[in-house]
């Protein structure tokens, strides 16, 4: 039996979540962002790639954030970049969560040279700049991925094979610190009693991992999950911005920046256009931030006490 209970038989853990008011407030903010990602666009029914004539209009009735360049609602546009933007900040931290948990596992338990050579792959990881993945992966993937993706369901999907390769290269290139710190938590728990018990026990390494050190890594793991999504989120928003991600007439926060920075100038200032995207990527990246700190508190061993 482990020294630490599971944290889902862990009496109190969202008792003091809940009384943790800047967790709620940011929970209550991402579910409403998310709702109106999700539903959204299906109340407003504006075409977001749709041009009309009334260019740089301000944001009143009609357009509650105004219009762009081409005419097109800047509100509907926001709502299907928050669709992007959250799809491929949920994704990436997933598979970033499921590499970095599984590599940190395996490299802590098995210790000695596999623990130091696996490290020292993180370690030449670390040194290649993220861009250049990146920028590898969009050239060089894009077209395979175009190719493959023309025989599924009349081609429809081709457009989205650029978020497709967002979703996988900024997953495996955010899995590395979640791999280090899982590992570290791994080297600190397996010469605990309850992992020697199991061991007496003959219990086999794979039950080991999953029964025994995986709960026990479950709060942290749960924690940086949380932090992860709003790296990924950032680094997509970097990469449209610099116009490498997301393409038109699709939109996300960062190419949404990228057209709201051209529109600012001396002369006249639409400054709705980099107002808005930017307002509301700033506030989920900060309710996610808050959310993290929250799960942190909540799910910390000493609070358990």
């Amino acid at each position: 039996m482990s020294d630490a209970a599971p944290l889902s038989s862990t009496p109190g853990t969202w008792q003091r979540l809940a009384r943790n008011r800047s967790a709620m407030a940011a929970l209550a903010i991402l579910g409403f962002i998310v709702a109106a990602a999700v539903f959204g666009p299906l109340l407003y029914s504006v075409d977001p790639h749709a041009t009309s004539d009334a260019q740089f209009a301000p944001p009143s009735l009609a357009h509650f954030f105004g219009t762009d360049l081409n005419g097109r609602d800047l509100f509907a546009r926001v709502l299907q970049g928050a669709r992007i933007s959250l799809l491929v900040g949920l994704s990436g931290a997933l598979v970033s969560f499921f590499i970095g948990t599984a590599y940190g596992l395996l490299s802590g338990y098995a210790g000695g040279r596999t623990d130091a050579t696996l490290m020292r792959i993180v370690e030449i990881l670390y040194a290649v700049p993220r861009l250049i993945i990146l920028l590898i992966a969009s050239f060089v993937f894009d077209p395979m991925v175009k190719t493959q993706l023309a025989g599924v369901w009349d081609g429809r999907w081709v457009g989205y094979s650029k978020i497709l390769i967002l979703i996988l290269a900024l997953g495996l290139i955010e899995w590395l610190t979640m791999a280090r710190i899982v590992r570290g938590q791994v080297l600190a728990l397996k010469n605990q009693q309850f992992v020697v018990a199991a061991r007496s026990l003959g219990q086999s390494h794979v039950r080991i991992l999953l029964r025994h050190l995986l709960p026990n890594l479950a709060g942290i793991v749960i924690v940086y999950l949380t932090l992860t999504i709003p790296a990924v989120i950032l680094d997509e928003s970097l990469l449209s911005f610099l116009g490498l991600g997301i393409q038109a007439p699709q939109a996300s926060w960062g190419s949404l920046l990228a057209d709201g920075a051209q529109a600012i100038n001396p002369v006249k200032s639409s400054w709705w256009l980099l107002v808005f995207p930017a307002g509301v990527m700033s506030l989920t990246l900060l309710a996610l931030n808050f959310l993290g700190d929250g799960l942190r508190d909540a799910l910390d061993p000493r609070q358990r006490r």
